[in-house]
Formats: C-alpha cells, structure tokens, sequence
C-alpha cells in the first residue's frame, strides 16, 4: 500500500510517525527494521555513456529494453530480481548479478530508491511501515506499508483475510485525520506469468508497482 496524499497537501515524516503509531495501537510489536532498495538501469551506448539517443540505441540493441528496474528485498538478501515491465517479465538471479551487468557494460544504473522502515509482528500479521527515499539522500518521496500474512501462501485465499486487515487499518489510520490515505493497487501477477502461490518475485512485482503508482501519487495529476 502507498500514501496517497490529498490535494495541494505536503508529504512529510509525522504522516510515517503517525503510521507506526496506529501499527503499535493494534498491537503490533517493533521487531527491527528493514530495507529494500530499487535500482532504475538504463542501456549502455557502445562508447560506454548512458543512452541519450534512443533512437541510435535501438538501432544497435533493436530487443534491448529501455527500462529495467533492479529489486533488492529485505527478506533475501542473497537473491536480486530484475523486472522488464514493458514485456512483463521477472527474472530471479544471484546477489551478484548486479555486478555481472556492469562487467558485461550493458545496463548502468541511473537512480536508486530506498524503502526502508521499521517492522512489527502482529498476531499472524507483519507489517512493514517505512519511508521512500533516493540514496544517500533523506528527500520523502513517499510512504508505504507491507502486509504479509504467514498461515497462507495462496493469494486468493488469503484475499478476504487481507481486505478485512486493511478495513481495520484503514479505520485507524483515518482517526488521525491526516491529510490523505493508503491505497492498495492490484498487482497482474498473471501477466507475469506468476502462479496463485505467492513468492519473492510476486514481492518484488508488487514493490515495483507500489513505486509507479507512488511516484505518480507524489507528481499528481
């Protein structure tokens, strides 16, 4: 889920602050903290600079996607997901792929995103509260929860446990009367050809649409 603020209103850390808040007055325990980071590659040209003219590039690498985006997740450190989302593809490496692509020279990454926060374990729940951020910077540029639910694996099973979960959440969180809300965006877990038993590549796919819908919930319409 992101926070999506209400118009002309500005997004700021008591928002996050209040967040936790309503996470401990359900209960929930603080039990460390997290981070996943997010890493936007673009193709390199031949001479080794990033790719200006897309046109030139496309000539060379005509398959070559524009757009790929790295996810590091907090759960598993050993593993990195890369996501083409243009051709609706997740792909599952090793932690060092990252430095395969840059011997290989060709994606260099551009911009990379944190999300990061503290964790609380809630009955069967745990949930992830934390702030989005550009490395080695503290410029809020939004703020999101994660829910995972432990007894099921099933994403359709466990659909009506979740909705009630977010019901009850979205109760709280509006007794604060902050200036927006969170919204959770249906991932197509099918277009990616991923099956009803949720994995780490359906984590990094959600991750990945928490931050576009994110991003376009910061820049408005």
């Amino acid at each position: 889920m992101h926070w999506h603020p209400n118009p002309g209103a500005t997004l700021n850390s008591q928002i996050l602050i209040e967040a936790c808040g309503c996470a401990e007055a359900l209960g929930g325990a603080k039990d460390g903290r997290w981070k996943t980071s997010i890493f936007f590659y673009r193709p390199m040209t031949r001479d080794g600079g990033a790719a200006g003219a897309v046109g030139q590039q496309q000539q060379q690498h005509p398959d070559l996607p524009r757009e790929l985006l790295g996810v590091a997740l907090h759960e598993r450190p050993g593993l990195y997901f890369s996501i083409v989302r243009a051709q609706r593809l997740v792909l599952q490496a090793d932690a060092a792929f990252p430095q395969v692509m840059e011997k290989l020279q060709s994606y260099k990454a551009r911009v990379a995103l944190n999300f990061e926060g503290f964790q609380y374990q809630l009955g069967d729940f745990c949930l992830r509260i934390g702030k989005c951020v550009p490395n080695n910077s503290e410029t809020l540029r939004g703020i999101m929860m994660e829910v995972e639910y432990y007894p099921l694996s099933s994403i359709e099973k466990s659909r009506a446990i979740m909705e009630d979960f977010f019901d009850i959440w979205q109760e709280t969180i509006a007794k604060k009367s902050l200036p927006g809300h969170f919204i959770h965006v249906e991932s197509n877990f099918s277009d990616y050809g991923l099956s009803d038993q949720y994995s780490f590549q359906h984590t990094a796919v959600q991750y990945a649409t928490c931050l576009q819908q994110l991003m376009a919930a910061v820049r408005g319409p």
